[in-house]
This record gives C-alpha cells, structure tokens and sequence, in this order.
C-alpha cells in the first residue's frame, strides 16, 4: 500500500510543480490555492509512505515521479523543447525509478 501512496504523492507533486507557472508567482489567487493545496497533500502522502519505506527510496522515488511528470507536462502544456536527449533522459529517470522499486523488494 505504501507504494500506492508514495506514487499518488509523485502525482500531486506533478500538480504543484505544474500549479507553480500557473500562479504566475503566486500572483494569482485561485491557481495558487491549487498549488498550495497540491503541495500539502504531497508532503503529507510522503510523510506516510516513508512510515513503510526507507526514506532515501521514498524521497528519491517522489522526486523522480514529480520530475518524469514535470518534464512531460512541460513539454505538452508550454511547448517545451521536446528533443531527443530531453525524452533519453526522462526515460533514464524511469528506469531509475522501477530500479528502485524492484532493489526495495516492491512491497
């Protein structure tokens, strides 16, 4: 289960990263509540999942998420560069990210 809630936990770190060029700097009201709100279900997921797994797996595995998920989002919703190298190392990431899910034993 703690899996479930630490990839759930990379899913909302997405959103707060994502939130983040919404509110223009915090800017506008309704795009940062989003980010603000976003942000605190993240850490407070996290802080669960890491009650089960190792916190240097854990951390290492939201960050991974937050970043493969950024990355893409920022190429599809702000038309970001989408080069080769750029999606080569998105998908190093990835397999970093199943690595250590198989190291951990997967539970």
């Amino acid at each position: 289960m703690s899996w479930y809630i630490l990839i759930l936990a990379g899913v909302f770190e997405i959103g707060w990263a994502i939130g983040l060029e919404y509110s223009d700097g915090f800017s506008k009201p309704l795009p940062t509540l989003g980010t603000v709100v976003a942000l605190i279900i993240s850490m407070l997921l996290l802080a669960q999942a890491v009650k089960d797994l190792p916190v240097g797996t854990a951390y290492a595995v939201w960050t991974g998420i937050g970043a493969v998920g950024t990355a893409s989002l920022g190429i599809i919703l702000f038309d970001e560069p989408a080069t080769l190298v750029r999606i080569l190392c998105i998908g190093v990431i990835v397999v970093g990210i199943v690595g250590l899910h198989f190291a951990s034993g997967g539970h």
